[in-house]
């Protein structure tokens, strides 16, 4: 007897269920909202304790603070696959006059900016966004805090400058903007600026007392792209699965793969933990598997939002409190009850549906120097190039129109890989950033950098 593809086993569902229920108890949260994704599917639903006298479902709103973040780097990203701006440009190209001009768009998206962490005073996150108008209210006068691509340093009015990008080159409002090219796109119909019923009310607990205090809920105005939505566990579950996925209406499978790379160094304080971060993702090593997604906490709510893409599991965890449980640790640990108990079900084999003949003749054994590689053609008609066996640099690389290949990740990543031909129009060797790989070690009839010994291999005379 086996279970339905999409169901979890009972003791899996029970299991999920005591874990929130512990986190809930001991983290002290007036509420906890999760949900399990697989398979881009939502598979499982949970809450403890209540929302206005009643229990939380999967549509009741919490606020997700910096999971906005996320959301306003597809934006961007949207802005790119179509053109219109370089991850390279300084912001001064598309926004001049701000006074951080010299920060490239990807340095703002992986917070190597160099920007404050925080806006000048008073504190954004509890006061009016009307008090921060303009971008130089968000800024100030010393926006820097640290040299530009020198250092991985979050950075909320960094993401408030994106957000008034993306306005400039869509000519209409952050909000708007996300809307119809995300949000409705997605179906993520209970996603939004200001709250709507039913939602969550946001508490501060006090640490010594079982008693509570009502949160304000501002709105952040110009900061709003740094962390202003609304959200549920079912829409969440929903950009859960896109951002494992993909979805051509909004950003392709190879572009979400891109915003779940390292694109920051981690900071010296979260080496230990393997931290790093993406274009608008954060990224952890944690129990032994590579985790991203992000987090977000506002005055009255905790929100967590975490993908093991190898495993196919995706888990949103919301609470309306300002402190309490951990729920990066409670998000990690529902991912891995259900890896482990409901191990994912690999794909079935199956042959492509064509190939180019000049690709395939290039798969099979390389060798760099007298290094074995090899180079393979992969399902999605890319290909991927490894060492034969043990530790070695190793990537995939995505087909370009000119018959050439660039490189998605390690040490190749952005590299160029191309077949170099013979004047017969057979294939010489492999150029790889001026590497040189050929069908021999070192063969005589490539042109190996330095040349190659006339006397040939040979043993201890």
């Amino acid at each position: 007897m086996t279970t339905p593809q999409d169901e979890l086993l009972p003791a899996t569902r029970r299991a999920l269920l005591h874990r929130i229920a512990v986190a809930q108890t001991e983290g002290r949260a007036p509420s906890l909202a999760a949900a399990v994704v697989r398979d881009g599917q939502a598979l499982w639903h949970g809450a403890r304790s209540s929302v206005d006298g009643h229990g939380p479902d999967e549509h009741v709103q919490y606020r997700i603070g910096s999971i906005t973040k996320t959301f306003t780097a597809v934006l961007v990203l949207r802005l790119r696959d179509e053109g219109l701006l370089d991850l390279g440009d300084p912001l001064e190209k598309h926004l001049p006059g701000t006074g951080a001009g010299e920060v490239t768009v990807a340095q703002l998206l992986a917070h190597t900016g160099g920007l404050a962490a925080e806006s000048p005073a008073p504190w954004w996150e509890r006061t009016p966004g009307s008090l921060r108008p303009d971008l130089g209210d968000v800024l100030g006068g010393q926006p820097f805090r640290h040299p530009v691509g020198r250092r991985h340093h979050y950075s909320n009015p960094g993401y408030t400058v994106l957000g008034s990008l993306v306005e400039k080159l869509r000519g209409a409002p952050w909000e708007d903007v996300l809307r119809q090219e995300v949000l409705e796109p997605l179906g993520l119909k209970r996603t939004s600026g200001r709250p709507t019923a039913p939602h969550a009310g946001g508490w501060a607990v006090h640490p010594w007392a079982d008693v509570m205090l009502t949160e304000p809920a501002e709105d952040l105005g110009r900061m709003a792209p740094a962390g202003q939505l609304w959200s549920t566990t079912a829409d969440l579950a929903r950009f859960a699965a896109f951002l494992t996925h993909g979805d051509d209406t909004v950003l392709s499978a190879r572009t979400v793969r891109e915003m779940r790379a390292p694109a920051a160094p981690a900071e010296a304080a979260d080496l230990a933990d393997g931290v790093a971060y993406g274009l608008g993702l954060q990224i952890q090593h944690r129990d032994g598997r590579l985790l991203v997604g992000h987090s977000g906490s506002l005055p009255g709510f905790l929100a967590n939002l975490t993908i093991s893409a190898e495993d196919d599991v995706a888990v949103v965890v919301l609470a309306n409190c300002t402190s309490g449980p951990l729920l990066g640790a409670v998000a990690a640990g529902l991912v891995r009850i259900v890896a482990e108990a409901e191990p994912r079900i690999p794909e079935p084999w199956r042959p492509l549906p064509d190939v180019d003949e000049s690709v395939l003749d290039l798969t099979g054994p390389w060798y760099w120097g007298t290094q074995g590689f090899a180079l393979r053609l992969t399902r999605d008609s890319d290909i991927s190039l490894e060492p034969l066996s043990g530790p070695g640099r190793r990537s995939h690389f995505r087909a370009n129109d000119d018959g050439t290949w660039t490189g998605l990740e390690g040490y190749y990543a952005g590299e160029v890989l191309r077949a170099v031909q013979r004047p017969d129009g057979t294939v010489s060797h492999l150029d790889l950033g001026s590497f040189v790989f050929t069908r021999q070690p070192y063969d005589e009839e490539a042109p190996v950098p330095g040349g190659v010994d006339p006397e040939g291999w040979r043993g201890i005379r």
